[in-house]
């Protein structure tokens, strides 16, 4: 269409997963619990790690801030989703598309080096332990998490940007459930070769980069925990190094998946429910797989529990005790 016969947009409708009401009821409970579980899993991890001096370690140190950001990154698509899923106007201004894609793309890009971050400090305490004081000394911890979040909204706002200026016209029809980069391009009716060359890049440099970092990081712990004479302390190794593997290879699979295609394979109605597990799943799983099973990070939830519960029924008790006294004293100066 001539840019003169155009007509820019203004808003968008979000088409979601279905447009029957039979189906996005039970898909509104489902999704709902999934979110509450995701905000109060993560939540009270980070609550956990900062009330904790024991978990005050650059392990944890990652482990809250991916917290952090798997909390953010579901706060940014789900309540729209919710919404979405029982209003009878999907829309999505054009200021809330583009401000939902910048935080999702920062806080996906940013989730990834956090990933990198957390094998490399596992293989530094396995591999070289002599050495892990000084490798990952706090300074070094800090850095990496802010390299993390700048790296993520810088590359943010590249595609963002460069999705903005593209031109909307004609059907406003998003067919997904959030604001992501590839069914915009779709929709899109300017020429999105360099977003798609912008996409495979960053994307590819930032996933392949931190997917390979945490193979080859939990390759090298593997090979040093099979030398491991104690078969006790090898196999709870083992078993710590699998299931954060099977966690880091169901969240890049499906990002690398989504991402790094060409937009000729392009599947939309498939993208929308893997998109549903990295955006909405994912978050969720993630407080039980890298801590709920954590024997430190239980112990401390018990002893966290149990200092709360001790101190609030102190608090009962000396108010009991108070309000006895004073029952005693009135009833005393009634006597007399």
């Amino acid at each position: 269409m001539p840019e003169e016969n155009c007509t820019p947009l203004t808003e968008f409708i979000l088409l979601g997963f279905a447009d029957r009401l039979e189906v996005e009821i039970p898909l509104f409970g489902l999704f709902l619990l999934i979110y509450a579980t995701t905000v109060v899993g993560n939540a009270g991890l980070i609550v956990l790690v900062q009330l904790n001096a024991c978990l005050h370690t650059p392990m944890y140190y990652f482990l809250k801030n991916l917290s952090v950001l798997d909390l953010s990154c579901s706060s940014a698509i789900a309540p729209k989703m919710l919404v979405s899923l029982l209003a009878q106007q999907k829309t999505i201004s054009l200021v809330g598309c583009a401000t939902q894609m910048f935080l999702f793309a920062a806080f996906a890009d940013a989730q990834c080096l956090i990933l990198a971050a957390m094998a490399y400090d596992c293989y530094m305490a396995v591999c070289h332990p002599l050495l892990y004081t000084v490798a990952m000394s706090r300074r070094v911890c800090t850095s990496m998490v802010a390299g993390a979040y700048l790296s993520g909204g810088l590359t943010s706002l590249v595609h963002t940007s460069f999705t903005f200026t593209l031109l909307f016209c004609g059907s406003n029809v998003i067919n997904h459930f959030f604001c992501d980069i590839p069914p915009l391009l779709e929709l899109s009716r300017s020429d999105t070769h360099i977003n798609e060359v912008l996409l495979f890049t960053l994307c590819g440099f930032i996933q392949t980069s931190t997917f390979l970092t945490i193979v080859v990081s939990y390759g090298c712990i593997l090979n040093t925990v099979l030398r491991i004479h104690v078969a006790d302390s090898r196999h709870k190794a083992f078993y710590t190094c699998t299931s954060h593997l099977t966690a880091v290879g169901l969240f890049y699979g499906s990002l690398l998946f989504t991402y790094l295609r060409p937009s000729s394979s392009y599947s939309l109605d498939t993208d929308k429910v893997i998109s549903a597990f990295y955006t909405v799943v994912f978050p969720m799983l993630n407080p039980l797989i890298y801590s709920l099973r954590n024997k430190e990070v239980k112990d401390a939830l018990r002893r966290t529990v149990g200092r709360r519960v001790f101190s609030h029924q102190a608090v009962v008790a000396s108010r009991f005790v108070v309000a006895f006294f004073l029952f005693l004293a009135s009833t005393h100066t009634l006597e007399t």
